[in-house]
């Protein structure tokens, strides 16, 4: 959906990574539009903005002229960005843009904050930030209501500063945060991220080993049932196989098949840097340094060449930030096939209700059940 996004400076078309005529969520929403019409009317004029959180580009977009900074967790935000500054008629260095593992500017004078959806990453960012940010900056953040809690705001305020909010328009709201002279921030808690965890006893190979969680990670603090399940059935007797551990998370599932499967070389892909940040440092806390394995940022699978996979193991999202989406899960099933050898296989697993085994039946010719519970089931699909 590319519905023109009125901003004080005119409006601009802006697009999803990667874009999709079939789309039916648009680049930006009411919380990116209040932003901007408070930033016009009352922020500062001439601060370069350090952004945290474009969704889809559309503020690092609007706000080009002034030299942008954008720290984003997102593979795909990241190339969205890069499409809209491009399509605005914007050069590529019109705006900075920096993964969330990368070091931040050495001073902020004005921060304005997507607020995320996972309260953990905003308090490792503010965290990572805080140092850079003075007294006299200004600190923007914004969402839609359903997305801004008295926890978020506790953030801000533990971290920064004082904090308060806006009325609400259009079901959107903005948070105003006052930062405190460094001096007085000494007392705010420390960054508790990563977060290390040992592993329950019916993980099998991994059983009592450590897993590594940056912050914004699926199930940061615990394993969820649903990867546990699918631990549990995992394929054997594979060899030297090529394996790719798709939307890898913190990578237990991948090192789980390396650990009973000594000739596979595995590859961890997600489109966020913290995922790939945690997989890495899992898989090589639990298989050490000489280990072969790639570790790579990207859309799914999209980089990798056709037929150069045997195995897919999957557990796909099926969020995009507040919005429910097959989106994702379709790309992903439609990349390992591209991506699998004949008789390579994507196995599968997902809740009973979002219907998976329709998807494969239409891009496999079909899929064969490996094991199944109340909530869960693991499915497989070969290549033809």
């Amino acid at each position: 959906m590319n519905d023109p996004f009125p901003t004080p400076w005119g409006e601009l078309t802006l697009h999803r990574f990667p874009d999709d005529p079939r789309e039916r969520f648009r680049a930006w929403d009411a919380a990116d539009a209040y932003l901007l019409r408070h930033l016009a009317e009352q922020g500062p004029k001439a601060a370069r903005p350090v952004l945290v959180g474009d969704r889809w580009g559309a503020l690092t977009t609007a706000l080009a002229d002034r030299g942008p900074v954008l720290i984003t967790d997102s593979y795909l935000a990241r190339e969205a960005t890069r499409a809209n500054l491009a399509a605005a008629g914007h050069a590529p260095d019109a705006a900075t843009l920096l993964t969330s593992r990368e070091a931040p500017p050495d001073r902020i004078d004005l921060l304005l904050v997507r607020v995320p959806k996972s309260l953990a990453f905003l308090e490792d960012q503010l965290h990572r930030l805080a140092p850079s940010v003075h007294e006299g900056a200004t600190v923007l953040a914004t969402g839609m209501v359903k997305e801004i809690h008295t926890s978020t705001l506790r953030v801000f305020e533990q971290i920064l500063g004082p904090t308060t909010t806006s009325l609400a328009e259009r079901k959107a709201r903005l948070v105003f945060c006052a930062p405190r002279p460094g001096s007085e921030r000494d007392g705010a808690p420390a960054n508790p991220w990563p977060h290390r965890y040992a592993l329950p006893p019916d993980t099998g190979v991994l059983a009592g080993r450590t897993v590594t969680n940056h912050a914004g990670v699926f199930c940061a603090s615990h394993l969820d049932i649903g990867t546990r399940f699918f631990l549990q059935h995992l394929p054997t007797g594979l060899g030297t196989a090529e394996v790719a551990d798709l939307g890898c998370g913190n990578g237990v599932v991948g090192t789980a098949l390396a650990l009973a499967e000594p000739g596979a070389r595995l590859h961890f892909t997600d489109e966020s840097y913290q995922a790939l940040a945690s997989a890495e440092a899992t898989f090589r806390e639990n298989l050490g340094a000489d280990r072969a394995a790639e570790f790579r940022v990207g859309d799914g699978l999209a980089d990798f060449p056709p037929g150069s996979l045997d195995l897919v193991l999957c557990n796909p999202p099926f969020h995009s930030h507040q919005a429910t989406t097959d989106t994702t899960a379709w790309r992903m099933f439609t990349g390992a096939r591209r991506a699998l050898r004949p008789g390579g296989e994507l196995w599968v697993v997902g809740n009973r209700h979002l219907g998976y085994h329709a998807k494969l039946r239409r891009l496999f010719g079909g899929s064969r059940l490996v094991a199944s519970a109340p909530k869960f089931v693991v499915l497989r699909a070969a290549r033809r």
